[in-house]
């Protein structure tokens, strides 16, 4: 089996506070890699630093808001620095808001697409300026399965998911001259925060399994949630050099939600 290759090799996670982004994170030192963790929440990703530092592994946490291209550009500065080079990103930072499509605002709809579409822009865009002139480099973002299928109650953020994953692929293909891969990842339903910030109550979680028909939603036909190092599992693999010939892919992890054929 081809080695992973990520063991000294400089990685950057968005979103690493909480989640799938924190999973992504303890996934890659768990390979070798240096990690630095940047959230919004500088607290949250300092905390999973320090206890990544305390199991042996090279971890660095540095604030982080992807809306702003100006911070953007420091902390893959403060990245590099830290780590020597940043060979891999993993887009994971994002926002979810759920409602009628026709009583999104204005402001709304802009800050979910400013941080999940305009992040994954700004912080790819960042990184793979440096990774252009090496020639080597990946890049992972983590979509969703909402960006492929409908969603009731979801059109800002199942529109902005499947903006940074056709940008992604657009950027894959411009940059695999130059060694640079480009890959998604798309979710569907994982144990997080942000998932259980949507439910009432137990029905809904069973919903989620199940389906719901009145909202045109299949269930999981898998019958369980991902956890996020589900998710992390399939970001890792893309990361390394296991992966070394898959580009502009889409690699769905949602226990066959999405029916994908």
């Amino acid at each position: 089996m081809t080695p992973s290759g990520l063991v000294g090799r400089g990685a950057l996670v968005t979103g690493a506070g909480q989640g799938i982004g924190a999973a992504v994170g303890r996934a890659l030192a768990a390979e070798g890699a240096r990690v630095v963790l940047a959230d919004r929440n500088h607290a949250a990703a300092g905390r999973l630093a320090e206890e990544l530092r305390d199991c042996g592994h090279d971890a660095t946490a540095v604030p982080l808001d992807v809306r702003d291209t100006a911070a953007t550009e420091h902390a893959v500065a403060t990245a590099e620095s830290a780590v020597g080079t940043l060979d891999v990103l993993v887009n994971v930072a994002g926002v979810l808001t759920t409602g009628p499509a026709l009583d999104t605002g204005d402001g709304e709809w802009a800050e979910v697409f400013d941080v999940n579409a305009g992040g994954v822009f700004r912080c790819s865009r960042a990184v793979a300026r440096r990774m252009v002139p090496r020639r080597r480099g990946v890049i992972v973002t983590v979509g969703s399965n909402a960006a492929g299928v409908p969603r009731s109650r979801m059109a800002a953020y199942a529109a902005s998911k499947a903006a940074a994953a056709q940008f992604t692929r657009c950027l894959g293909l411009e940059l695999a001259e130059f060694g640079v891969r480009c890959n998604v990842v798309a979710p569907g339903s994982t144990d997080t925060p942000m998932l259980r910030g949507m439910w009432n109550g137990p029905d809904d979680r069973d919903a989620t399994l199940r389906g719901d028909p009145d909202r045109y939603r299949v269930g999981i036909p898998l019958g369980r949630l991902a956890q996020p190092d589900d998710v992390a599992d399939a970001v890792v693999f893309l990361a390394s050099d296991r992966a070394r010939h898959i580009t502009l892919h889409d690699l769905y992890v949602d226990g066959g939600a999405a029916l994908r054929a």
